[in-house]
C-alpha cells in the first residue's frame, strides 16, 4: 500500500509517476538525452527512468525523532535536528515525514554491496587478514567537498539504482557465505541509515558476527549508546581539528564528533580514528600537534590514528595528491606527543603500514596496502616483551 500519493491532473498519481513522467517530458523537449546521463545539477531535481521503475520498498519508521505541531517532526538520530514539515526530508535526503511520522525509505535497500579486507576500512587493530561484508544505502548528512563516494553520499535514494534488496536476514546469510566475520556499514555515512544498522548489527550478533561502522561521527549521544550495544568496532572519521574546516568543507560541526569520540572511550568500544590530510587545508604542524594532543588527553595514547593520503576528488580538484613528507611529518608529530600506534594511509608499501610495539619497538604486523605480510601477535601480546598490543584480535 503506498502512503503517499499527489493528484496529478485530476487522478492519483504516485511521488515516483510523477518524476517519472517529468523526466520523460524533459527528454522530450531535448533537455536530458534519452540514453545519456543528465548534468549534475538537473540529476538531482531527477532520477533516471530505471531507478523510478523500481517500486517503492517497504518504510521503516525512524528509532529517534519528536513530533512537533502542524504534523511537522524533528529528528533526533544527528546534530543537525533538522525540523521537517509533513512530506518533507531532512538534510541526508532519505528519511521522509508522512503525516507526522518520520520513516526511513532506504531499509533493506542497499545501494553497494562488496567483500572487502577488513584493513580497507582502514582498521589495523581489527581481525587483520578477514573479510568485511560490506553494505551501503544513499544519503549523508554531510557534504564533504572531497568526498570519494559521492554518488551515493550526496545523491538521494531515487537517483540512484540498488543492488538487489538486502533485507538484514539476507546481509547475515551473504556475510556467512562469504566466511565475513564482520558486516562493515560503510561507503556512505551509515548514521543515516541508522536502523537497517542497528537491526542488522543486532541480527548479526545474534549469530556470531561483528558490525563495524565507518563514520563521520557526527551523531547524538542517545542514538550512539543504543547502538554500540550491537557494533564490535567503529572507524571514525575525524576531518580536520578546526571548526571552520567542518563548516567550510564538510556543511558539519567538528564538537559533535569530538564528543562521539569521548563517548566510545566512555562505553569502551572499539574505535579507530582516519584523518585525510589535503594540502594546505589540514596540514599545518600546529593543527596535528595540537589534534594528538587532545587525543591523548582525551582518549589515550592507544587509540590508532592514521593519516591518509588526499587525490583531488569531487569539488576538490584544484589541490595535488598529498606530499608523502607531509604525511610522513604528520606522523612524526603525533608519536613525538606519544601516541602509540600512528599509521599513514594510501601509500603503499611505507614502514608507517606496519605496526610496532610501543614497548620494545618490533615490528609485529607487515602490510603491504591492504595485505599482511607477517603478524607476530601472539593472545594480544608482543611476543619478545610480552606488552599488550590494543585492539580486537579474537572473533566473537
Amino acid at each position: 500500500m503506498k502512503l503517499y500519493k499527489e493528484t496529478l491532473m485530476g487522478g492519483d498519481c504516485t511521488r515516483r509517476d510523477f518524476f517519472k513522467y517529468l523526466s520523460q517530458g524533459l527528454c522530450s523537449m531535448g533537455l536530458v538525452s534519452r540514453f545519456g546521463m543528465p548534468s549534475h545539477d538537473l540529476w538531482k531535481l531527477i532520477s533516471p527512468s530505471h531507478a523510478l521503475a523500481k517500486e517503492e520498498p517497504p518504510l521503516k519508521e525512524v528509532s529517534f525523532y519528536k513530533k512537533l505541531p502542524d504534523l511537522k517532526i524533528q529528528c533526533e538520530i544527528c546534530p543537525k535536528k533538522c525540523e521537517i514539515a509533513d512530506l518533507e526530508r531532512g538534510y541526508c535526503g532519505n528519511k521522509e515525514n508522512r503525516k507526522g511520522k518520520y520513516y526511513s525509505l532506504v531499509y533493506g535497500e542497499s545501494c553497494a554491496a562488496h567483500v572487502d579486507p577488513i584493513e580497507k576500512k582502514p582498521l589495523f587493530h581489527y581481525l587483520p587478514s578477514t573479510k568485511a561484508f560490506s553494505i551501503a544505502a544513499v544519503g549523508c548528512n554531510f557534504e564533504c567537498k572531497f568526498c570519494q563516494n559521492w554518488r551515493i553520499a550526496q545523491y538521494r535514494p531515487e537517483q540512484v539504482p540498488n543492488v538487489p534488496s538486502l533485507p538484514p536476514q539476507e546481509i547475515v546469510s551473504r556475510s556467512k557465505s562469504s566466511d565475513c566475520p564482520t558486516i562493515a556499514y560503510t561507503y556512505s555515512e551509515p548514521v543515516v541509515f541508522y536502523e537497517y544498522m542497528y537491526d542488522t548489527a543486532k541480527l548479526a550478533k545474534s549469530e556470531g558476527i561483528g558490525s563495524v561502522m565507518i563514520s563521520n561521527g557526527f551523531i547524538n549521544e542517545k542514538p550512539l549508546i543504543e547502538l554500540c550495544k550491537q557494533l564490535t568496532g567503529v572507524k571514525i572519521d575525524l576531518k580536520a581539528f578546526t571548526e571552520t574546516f567542518y563548516k567550510d568543507y564538510c556543511s558539519g560541526e567538528l564538537k559533535p564528533v569530538l564528543d562521539t569520540l569521548k563517548t566510545l572511550k566512555k562505553i569502551g568500544i572499539w574505535y579507530e580514528i582516519v584523518v585525510l590530510i589535503i594540502p594546505t587545508l589540514n596540514d599545518s604542524e600546529s593543527e596535528i600537534r595540537k589534534m594528538s594532543q587532545w587525543i591523548k588527553k582525551e582518549l589515550g595514547v592507544e587509540v590508532p590514528i592514521h593519516f591518509s593520503r588526499f587525490h583531488p576528488m569531487y569539488k576538490i580538484k584544484n589541490l595535488p595528491a598529498t606530499p608523502i613528507k607531509t604525511l610522513e611529518n604528520a606522523r612524526k608529530v603525533a608519536m613525538e606527543v606519544g601516541l602509540h600506534y600512528v599509521y599513514l594511509g594510501n601509500v603503499r608499501g611505507h614502514k608507517g603500514e606496519n605496526t610496532y610495539c610501543p614497548g620494545c619497538g618490533e615490528m609485529l604486523i607487515r602490510r603491504i596496502g591492504y595485505h599482511i605480510l607477517q603478524n607476530s601477535i601472539k593472545g594480544g601480546k608482543c611476543p619478545a616483551c610480552k606488552h599488550v598490543i590494543a585492539g580486537v584480535w579474537e572473533k566473537i
